[in-house]
């Protein structure tokens, strides 16, 4: 019979801090992350095989914190993106369908015996990854064990929630049908390769022959009855199954802004792993810290590298294969969503700016994605000002490489970061600014509480009003009507205020942030620091624009530094492809005008 673990009394402090990040390392056109023991090495180590889409955004932070902690008890780990997915090369062509990410968990096992020296292999799987380490498990001899974590048991179902989650997606960022992915599956701007999709559609992990490993782990979902069904399927099959609650599924997979992690379960997982090791008998030869060939791209060449004090940030250095022109831009993440982007927005971009011969540096600040946090600093880095010492160890990263002058660019948070990294560092020679929520973050206000309860503005909500699914929505309790009444009114008082400006008497907190924002602007026009500012035609943002600067901009005439471009038809993310070709553009344009 299944064994339920008790976790109540293993709970890491998972505010523990000071690692560095996880050595990188190139295999198969892809980038991986090696994170080796900081302990007594045990034999024994672990691969992480992946979900896919947004899953896979919510859960990048769970493996690093995951890998730290095994790190701790003496076990190495290595967590790596499937080929056509992440920091991977571009690819065009899938028709080996999903037998090409099977074969790279084959090949990224190999790569962690070698530089781990362990002698057996735990896989641990999340989602779609409870898929592709199923099949490839009969390759892998040295494989001990395998953990599902909400595995994904129904090819066929996980498509169809797929499909449902990303309309869900979609509709929260105030998409049309129109703007919306509709050709495939796909959920928050990446699509699954056909020929991976149509293999994924026809498995059943209820219908395996045979058992994957003769131990298991199932990290259960309470509300899925399939993945009580899968463990007894494994039972049946001869495996010895451990099984272990799966609380906090849902708060960490629905958005990677609001994303928590799941401390028991992180707890429960760490422990059962390192209850089956022992110590490694035969001493490893050290490890070399370059383990990494550069990726070599239509235009373009990737280096995975990590930089700052104590190699604590991890990003990756773009850089064209031809010469080099004008500034590298520094390429910084919206929220907690990883150095790739959303729908791999940043490395997109960074890849057709190679193409024109300019470098970029994308990487995760503090606390975010792969990057571990820092001594001293909020578990809550959006909007905090330690994250400009993250950009400012950017830049002295790319000093050492010769890769000056620099521009900054960045979306919502990372507009704001990018505006007020400009500030604060004049080694940065212009800043883009895409869709800043604000200029000036007013410490008093919960940041947690704004990413889940954004406002819009006003014209969007009297568009929404009178749509049939707005009823539906409320009917179903799925409106917080409380927040959006505060959000209108809201949006009414800056409405009135975009004419007469924040007046001292009646918006004194207003105000005062106001003369701080005109003070900024002049500092950077004092320095002739180049500012785009680039909003969407309906983006929240533009509501504390206006209180500043007018709704058509006029206030701005006074900063010849500063340009403005609204984008119609686009999202807060920019979803639609012109969009982020104007957004390109823009960026193009500043690095090429920037003369070293």
């Amino acid at each position: 019979m299944m064994d339920q673990m008790e976790t109540s009394a293993l709970m890491p402090d998972r505010q523990r801090v000071g690692y560095s990040a996880a050595l990188p390392l190139t295999f198969l056109d892809t980038v991986g992350l090696f994170m080796p023991a900081s302990a007594v090495a045990q034999d024994i180590a672990v691969l992480i095989a992946s979900p896919w889409g947004l899953e896979e955004m919510c859960t990048r932070k769970l493996w690093r914190v995951m890998a730290e902690k095994l790190a701790d008890v003496g076990i190495a780990s290595l967590r790596f993106d499937y080929p056509g997915t992440g920091d991977a090369l571009d690819r065009d062509d899938f028709a080996g369908g999903l037998s090409l990410w099977e074969d790279s968990l084959v090949i990224a096992a190999e790569r962690l015996q070698t530089k781990s020296g362990c002698k057996r292999v735990i896989i641990v799987s999340h989602g779609v990854g409870a898929i592709v380490a199923s099949r490839a498990a009969p390759r892998i001899p040295a494989l001990d064990a395998i953990i599902y974590m909400a595995p994904a048991v129904s090819g066929r179902a996980y498509l169809r929630e797929t499909q449902m989650w990303s309309k869900l997606v979609d509709e929260g960022l105030g998409l049309s049908e129109a703007q919306r992915i509709s050709e495939g599956v796909a959920i928050a701007g990446l699509i699954l390769p056909g020929a991976i999709a149509s293999d994924i559609r026809k498995i059943d992990l209820l219908a395996l022959g045979e058992k994957p490993s003769q131990t298991c782990l199932v990290v259960a979902r309470p509300d899925r009855p399939s993945d009580d069904g899968f463990a007894r399927h494994l039972e049946a099959l001869g495996a010895d199954v451990s099984g272990l609650a799966y609380t906090g599924y849902d708060e960490l997979v629905t958005n990677p802004s609001i994303s928590r992690i799941p401390d028991a379960v992180v707890a429960g997982t760490t422990t059962w792993i390192a209850a089956r090791g022992r110590p490694l008998e035969a001493d490893h030869p050290p490890l070399s810290e370059n383990m990494v060939v550069p990726l070599l791209g239509d235009g373009y060449r990737e280096t995975p590298v990590r930089f700052g004090d104590h190699q604590r940030l991890s990003g990756v250095l773009c850089e064209p294969l031809g010469r080099r022109y004008g500034a590298t831009v520094l390429l910084l993440g919206t929220a907690y969503d990883r150095h790739a982007g959303w729908g791999q927005a940043g490395i997109g971009m960074a890849r057709a700016l190679a193409s024109d011969g300019i470098a970029s540096l994308r990487f995760d600040g503090a606390n975010v994605g792969d990057s571990p946090p820092v001594p001293g600093r909020s578990d809550q880095v959006l909007f905090d000002g330690d994250q400009n010492n993250d950009v400012s160890e950017a830049v002295d990263f790319l000093e050492t490489r010769q890769l000056l002058p620099a521009v900054v660019s960045g979306r919502c948070s990372g507009g704001y970061l990018a505006f007020n990294s400009a500030v604060n560092d004049p080694r940065l020679r212009g800043a883009v600014v895409v869709n800043p929520y604000v200029f000036i973050w007013d410490p008093r206000r919960d940041v947690t509480a704004a990413l889940r309860f954004v406002p819009r503005t006003l014209g969007t909500y009297k568009a929404r009003l009178f749509k049939a699914e707005t009823f539906q929505r409320l009917r179903h309790g799925r409106i917080d009507v409380g927040n959006a009444m505060k959000n209108i009114v809201k949006a009414l008082g800056n409405r009135v205020s975009r004419f007469t400006g924040p007046l001292p008497v009646v918006m004194p907190v207003e105000y005062a942030v106001g003369q701080k924002v005109q003070a900024v602007f002049e500092k950077l026009a004092e320095r002739k620091t180049a500012v785009s500012l680039i909003y969407s035609a309906n983006d929240v943002g533009l509501e504390h624009f206006s209180l500043h600067f007018r709704p058509d901009g006029s206030r701005l005439k006074r900063f010849s530094n500063v340009r403005l471009a609204v984008i119609e038809n686009a999202d807060h993310n920019l979803s639609p492809a012109s969009a982020r070709k104007t957004y390109l553009d823009i960026v193009r344009d500043m690095a090429l005008s920037t003369r070293p």
